[in-house]
């Protein structure tokens, strides 16, 4: 099952709305006869591509699934029918898919073809692996993992806005890993405007890993010079703005290749960030990775819409007239404070990296 679950992290930020599953099948003599995972776009399925590398080993043998086989007729057919018809003798499979159009029916297609079925080993790796997707069906929104690049008492710039570079080499590159596996990259347009980023995934062969640019723009002020804009064409951009924003400003994005969504604006006069999650949800967005700055942070902070903070720290301190990671966002007391767990570090070059998940949210199994 852990190799089944490696493989299907191969398609994260790939596969959207799909889950990304992995599917190892083993002979009746417990060699492992194939191997496959989601294939980008979502299909074919981890199942479809491990049998048909298994072909007639598959028959009495056993298949380790990390997600519930499909059980309906959608572009494919069901992947449980498959299974049945490779003739597996037993089913292990991590974790039920809670989409109505599944939910058990997959199991129960294998068990009524008489197929031994174990479900559970690997749940909680499973879920939190398909944290996106369990939170599309579940909640209507994606996961979302707040990236924070800071010194090591939190400041993202100095007090002049200067921020390029505080981390090094290693974080930066780990960065565009990040990109690499989710299906969008927040921003907001303050940070597009004083930092111009491309947010793409810049990594050797990874270049068609770019996930959907997103900018929050209240006033449709990002520059239509701007890299984003530019590019538009070639990697696909939205811009969220409130309702009744300029039609000539977004016809001029329209006409650059930039898409253009309108949704409620909050108490503040921005767009309501979680209208804009629900907007990317409909879309089929699994997983958003934020990288704006401080107010960004803080509007995400402030909805309880952050499930992971991806924390990277520079081992050097800017002082209280530096920039913090997040804008004030009404923390009267302790007790309103969001509470995270750590749950990984790592050594990033000079750097250092902690992984953080939301205590009682998503990724928490």
């Amino acid at each position: 099952m852990m190799t089944a679950l490696a493989l299907a992290r191969r398609g994260l930020g790939r596969v959207s709305p799909n889950p990304a599953v992995g599917c190892v099948v083993l002979d009746p003599g417990g060699a492992v006869a194939g191997r496959g995972w989601t294939q980008p776009g979502g299909r074919p399925h981890a199942e479809t591509e491990a049998l048909a590398r298994a072909g007639i080993a598959a028959r009495g043998g056993t298949a380790y699934v990390s997600l519930e086989p499909c059980a309906h007729h959608g572009e494919t057919p069901p992947c449980a029918d498959a299974l049945v018809a490779a003739g597996i003798a037993r089913a292990v499979i991590a974790t039920e898919d809670p989409d109505s159009r599944v939910s058990g029916a997959g199991i129960a297609k294998l068990e009524e073809a008489g197929i031994e079925t174990r479900v559970g080993i690997g749940r909680r790796d499973a879920e939190r692996l398909n944290a996106g997707f369990l939170m599309r069906i579940n909640s209507g929104r994606p996961l979302v993992t707040l990236k924070c690049a800071t010194t090591l008492d939190g400041r993202i710039a100095t007090h002049s806005g200067e921020s390029q570079w505080i981390t090094g080499e290693v974080a930066r590159t780990w960065a565009h890993g990040f990109r690499a596996n989710h299906d969008a990259v927040l921003t907001g347009a303050s940070t597009v405007r004083v930092d111009d980023p491309e947010l793409t995934c810049r990594l050797p062969g990874m270049g068609d890993h770019t996930p959907l640019r997103v900018v929050l723009d209240t006033r449709l002020t990002t520059p239509l010079t701007a890299n984003l804009v530019s590019t538009a064409r070639q990697h696909p951009t939205c811009l969220i703005t409130v309702k009744d924003a300029n039609d000539q400003r977004k016809a001029v994005f329209v006409d650059c290749g930039v898409e253009v969504i309108e949704v409620l604006a909050d108490d503040g006069g921005r767009p309501d960030v979680e209208a804009a999650l629900g907007v990317l949800a409909d879309r089929g967005i699994t997983r958003v990775l934020a990288e704006g700055g401080g107010q960004v942070a803080a509007a995400l902070l402030r909805a309880n819409v952050v499930d992971r903070i991806a924390w990277f720290r520079a081992p050097a301190v800017i002082g209280g007239d530096g920039i913090p990671v997040a804008a004030g966002f009404g923390v009267d007391s302790l007790s309103d404070m969001p509470r995270f767990e750590r749950r990984w570090e790592f050594a990033a070059g000079v750097d250092s990296l902690e992984i953080f998940e939301r205590l009682g949210g998503a990724g928490r199994h």
